[in-house]
């Protein structure tokens, strides 16, 4: 096993599965039987979750709302994917912990850090909301901030490509794979894998990012045994 404690990013858009918007069940229940399989062999499993099949900050401006309150709404609507997914796990037999940077007592823990580090070590699903609890800041930002912090091996980030691709692989036919490419490569080719801010964190940090299909069901599984799966960004 090569791997025994990852940050999951997983997009809100991608839990929309063949709607338009809102949450697919079908969707749910695909992820959380990955992300059982991994616990399984006994992994540390930490998700980031973004909010895009409800709302989305950076398109607040055009509905005439005001950017800041526009991100705290699109972080309000990272809240809800995690409760989803959190009552997905469990009902997958998964003990979970939602975690919130936003305080909402009621429904989610506050982010202490050495208290998910704990939660991790005893084998519960960690689930970050609410990004950064900062506005200016994307769940890509929130991904990399926590997996730096709670000292994850790696960070992966599920999309519905293979991987990086020299140019858009649903534009251009002639579009490159790359299996393994430096930080450096991925600023000078202008490859676009995460915002900047995000991107930066990890390779200040030297933490390793996989960009990778999570529409595969058995992909996860594979990196963590180890197998080249989507690329390796390091």
């Amino acid at each position: 096993m090569k791997y025994k404690r990852v940050l999951l990013k997983l997009s809100g858009e991608s839990l929309m599965g063949e709607k338009s918007f809102g949450i697919s069940p079908d969707m749910l229940a695909h992820y959380s039987k990955q992300i059982k399989a991994i616990t399984e062999m006994g992994v540390q499993v930490a998700v980031v979750i973004g909010g895009g099949n409800i709302f989305r900050g950076l398109q607040a401006a055009d509905s005439g709302i005001e950017r800041v309150q526009g991100d705290y709404m699109g972080m309000m609507a990272t809240v809800i994917n995690g409760m989803a997914l959190q009552s997905a796990l469990e009902t997958h037999g998964m003990h979970t912990r939602l975690i919130s940077a936003i305080e909402m007592k009621e429904i989610a823990e506050p982010y202490i850090r050495r208290r998910a580090a704990r939660h991790l070590e005893k084998g519960r699903v960690v689930i970050f909301s609410a990004g950064t609890g900062s506005p200016y800041f994307t769940t890509d930002s929130a991904a990399a901030l926590r997996s730096n912090e709670i000292s994850a091996d790696v960070l992966l980030k599920g999309t519905r490509v293979d991987g990086i691709y020299s140019a858009d692989p649903e534009k251009d036919p002639n579009a490159v794979k790359y299996t393994s490419i430096s930080f450096d490569d991925v600023i000078s080719k202008g490859l676009n894998v995460m915002d900047m801010t995000a991107f930066t964190m990890c390779s200040e940090n030297k933490m390793p990012i996989i960009v990778f299909d999570i529409n595969n069901p058995e992909n996860l599984k594979k990196i963590i045994q180890g197998e080249p799966v989507g690329t390796l960004v390091q």
